[in-house]
């Protein structure tokens, strides 16, 4: 692939101030671009580079004000689980619509829930998408709406698809706040169904690097992409380097059918639930088009957990 030259002083505009929309404007911001990035309430930290920004991006006026001005804009808005099926799409129809107006690139942040279940076999952006569940065939209605709109040249669009979040950051997580903090202190440690099948974990420092990767690179838009994911292991071998790591065993609770547990309440289970397969199979997820394409790899398991648990140690000192 021949690399674009992305516009140097061209703002990239960021949807989303969430683990990874804020791991992504501090990306953009040491690869040199000015970065505005957006929510609902525009506060939060001071991030050197960054402009905060206020708006409602599931309205036409918002996303307009959002993207004003901008070459790529990043979707990496994501709302509560009860409210995804119902928002998710009126954010989709507002942003494609404020890009369309802009000219400016779309580069979507996306999940494998359009696969669906796949009895464990390995998903590659040529695998089918088969949700069954609500919120698996929502994501791939919008993601061919996306796809669409780029085939018929209404916007510039691409996708960037991650396994689970994990990393410095990353709270709401089945590699969150469930488990890290229980292992630095000796309490209980959340495991998910089967902890000894192989699941992707995608470093939420891969997930901001390959989704600025993607906004520069314009020759990678039109399709899919699986953003760069260490090769699967199983939840249980994570749990055995966060030991190493913390010097201690962890206290393990393993939940083979899904109920409130910790940051985890009755209404996240209820909306989770159907979701629950991706801890019952396998969870493989084959990023080497992206790494081929583009000359990077993905994050080793260890430096991911080094990583994270120095964060929360800092995270849990000041609390």
């Amino acid at each position: 692939m021949s690399t674009a030259t992305p516009q140097p002083h061209a703002v990239h505009t960021v949807l989303g101030s969430g683990p990874a929309g804020t791991a992504l404007a501090r990306e953009l911001v040491r690869r040199g671009h000015p970065v505005r990035l957006v929510d609902r309430r525009g506060e939060g930290p001071a991030i050197e580079g960054v402009e905060r920004f206020a708006a409602d991006v599931s309205t036409a006026d918002g996303a307009r004000a959002a993207v004003a001005d901008a070459a790529v804009v990043y979707h990496c808005v994501n709302v509560a689980y009860h409210l995804q099926v119902e928002v998710m799409p009126r954010v989709q129809e507002a942003v494609l619509a404020a890009v369309e107006a802009s000219g400016a690139r779309l580069v979507v942040l996306d999940t494998l829930y359009p696969y669906g279940e796949t009895g464990g076999a390995v998903m590659t952006e040529d695998s089918p998408w088969l949700a069954t569940s609500r919120k698996g065939r929502m994501r791939a209605e919008l993601d061919e709406r996306y796809l669409a709109a780029h085939r018929s040249g209404r916007a510039r669009v691409v996708l960037g698809r991650s396994a689970d979040f994990v990393g410095p950051g990353v709270l709401n997580s089945s590699l969150g706040a469930a488990v890290f903090p229980g292992a630095l202190t000796g309490g209980e440690v959340l495991g998910f169904g089967d902890v000894d099948l192989p699941h992707s974990y995608t470093d939420i420092r891969d997930v901001a690097a390959g989704l600025a990767t993607l906004g520069e690179r314009e020759d990678g838009d039109g399709r899919v992409w699986h953003l760069p994911t260490a090769p699967a292991v199983s939840t249980r071998e994570i749990h055995t380097l966060i030991e190493k790591r913390v010097g201690r065993p962890l206290n393990v609770v393993v939940l083979s059918r899904l109920r409130p547990f910790g940051p985890f309440d009755e209404r996240f289970v209820a909306e989770y639930e159907e979701m629950f397969y991706q801890h019952t199979e396998p969870q493989i997820m084959d990023s080497s088009a992206f790494e081929r394409s583009f000359a990077v790899a993905a994050t080793p398991p260890a430096d991911t957990v080094e990583a994270t648990v120095t964060w929360y140690e800092a995270w849990l000192a000041d609390r």
